[in-house]
């Protein structure tokens, strides 16, 4: 049966669906000996796709991994940064970093910190990301002065950006005022995930972010379920109780089954 090439190299966990058409476009994958083009479609058991020159065949495909990274400041959302700046895969083992796959489920941005989401799981990558989903994701942002009531209510209703309102969030004082801080700290949770949306908004708002924290993505949070943090720098693999929920939240029918524990995450983590 025939699938678009994009598609096929997202289901064998080659890449995301987008950074599939990004090598596709670069030239990078070929079929049948000629470079391939958007939008073409493949047949894996007749045609041939290489990348780069090697084959790609479904059962060299790695195996799928879905891990729970926090964050630091400083770290790009990114496989590979032209700045040369440290990827959030430069967190992981070694063995990790190369032909597996690995990539992260959307991002924060280098100033932010905690949860990221990284698979090699394209079908997952390409549900997480869909707008139609709403993932809930929960942040922690400090920021500079004390918004009254009226500008969080604002914030709640949504806001005006790019010519298109934000869908309503949640917004709730978790550290009031100070007055030898002149900081407060909220809790913000969102069902969209527009670039720089909070700080945008703050922004617009005249309170800005002094500091973001992605605590939460969906139920799947940054403490494990005996409550223990996971430090900043540090990785580990979902639990089957995790990704039942994330099947639940975005209904994909296909099974997708939590790696045991590597021995490299007792080292890590």
């Amino acid at each position: 049966m025939e699938v678009r090439l994009q598609k096929l190299l997202s289901q064998w966990g080659i890449a995301s669906r987008r950074q599939a058409e990004q090598l596709i476009l670069a030239g990078q994958v070929q079929l049948n000996g000629q470079t391939a083009e958007l939008g073409q479609k493949a047949d894996p058991n007749h045609d041939q796709i290489t990348l780069n020159g090697q084959l790609l065949q479904p059962l060299d495909c790695p195996q799928r991994l879905y891990l729970l990274v926090n964050k630091p400041k400083g770290v790009v959302s990114t496989c590979k940064d032209p700045q040369n700046r440290p990827t959030v895969l430069d967190l992981l083992p070694s063995a990790y970093q190369q032909g597996q796959g690995l990539h992260p489920v959307g991002r924060l941005d280098a100033a932010s910190t905690g949860a990221l989401l990284l698979t090699n799981d394209g079908q997952l990558t390409f549900a997480l990301t869909h707008p139609r989903f709403h993932i809930a994701k929960t942040y922690r942002v400090w920021l500079e002065g004390c918004p009254p009531p009226t500008v969080l209510a604002q914030w709640r209703q949504g806001i005006w950006l790019d010519d298109q309102k934000t869908l309503p969030a949640q917004v709730r004082i978790l550290k009031p005022y100070q007055n030898h801080t002149n900081s407060i700290c909220l809790e913000v949770i969102l069902q969209e995930g527009r670039n720089r949306q909070i700080r945008r908004i703050a922004e617009q708002l005249g309170y800005p972010v002094r500091s973001l924290h992605r605590a939460q993505i969906g139920s799947i949070s940054l403490r494990s379920p005996s409550g223990k943090l996971l430090p900043q720098g540090r990785y580990r693999s979902l639990t089957a109780s995790e990704m039942k929920n994330l099947r639940r939240l975005i209904n994909i029918r296909s099974s997708i089954s939590p790696r045991r524990s590597s021995p490299y995450e007792s080292a890590r983590s």
